[in-house]
């Protein structure tokens, strides 16, 4: 009787002393009210489910305890809102409407979404050139004046994006949200590829970005397809690439 009272007390004392998560929601977009929505991460090369809860007037919350700081998606059912949550200690607030998707209230969310602003800016600048090159042919300019001054300006902004991008990676080699990032940069190639971005990355890279899952998986696919694209390996191999939330191409 006093070993289980004993093993019942230990415990106890461990769950007390385990950091936990609380992510309070709200939502104005009325198609997310009724549903349920799931935070999901990638476990073992599989997307799996976190937390779920259920969205009632326009409320929603999570909360559980915290194993590890983890980079999660928010999904309603099994369709990707594309918002990335950091699950991670603090009263984390996810508020979601027509025109803008947040998360504040933890140093990484906070971190993230400000990178993510700066990210959507550059697009949103980007999408304009095209609104630029009408505007400025109603305007009578000679089409060479501007496709050269839209094609300096689109380079500008390319590079902008690259810095940001690279920058924000390297700054956070030693936490999820470099490994996330990264996994979002590569996500839309058909396959792993070594762009000049990547080879700097990597070059700057620390040991535990290294051993990351996704970013070893990915450097060393992209690795060995390059090897055979040079005719140093079987052509007979084959890969297969994940995209950003985890499923197989």
């Amino acid at each position: 009787m006093n070993k289980v009272l004993y093993a019942f007390l230990i415990a106890t004392t461990l769950i007390s002393c385990a950091e936990s998560y609380s992510i309070q929601g709200s939502s104005s977009v009325s198609q997310l009210d009724g549903s349920k929505l799931y935070l999901k991460a990638i476990k073992d090369q599989e997307l799996k489910n976190i937390d779920s809860c259920d969205v009632i007037h326009g409320k929603f919350r999570f909360a559980g305890l915290l194993d590890t700081v983890k980079l999660a998606n928010l999904y309603m059912d099994d369709e990707p809102l594309m918002m990335p949550v950091v699950i991670e200690k603090g009263e984390i607030e996810i508020h979601i409407d027509n025109t803008s998707r947040t998360v504040s209230g933890s140093p990484l969310n906070d971190k993230l979404y400000e990178f993510i602003r700066l990210h959507d800016q550059i697009d949103n600048e980007m999408n304009e050139l095209s609104h630029r090159q009408s505007q400025m042919l109603l305007e009578g300019i000679d089409e060479g004046v501007i496709n050269r001054q839209l094609t300096a300006e689109a380079a500008r902004l390319a590079q902008q994006e690259d810095s940001l991008v690279t920058n924000f990676i390297v700054e956070n080699f030693d936490n999820v949200l470099g490994p996330g990032v990264f996994m979002m940069m590569t996500g839309s190639y058909q396959y792993p590829v070594l762009t000049p971005q990547i080879e700097d990355i990597m070059s700057k890279a620390t040991k535990k970005f290294k051993e990351d899952a996704y970013v070893k998986q990915y450097y060393q696919t992209a690795l060995d397809i390059q090897a055979r694209q040079n005719g140093l390996v079987d052509d007979n191999v084959k890969y297969e690439n994940t995209d950003s939330v985890g499923n197989a191409r």
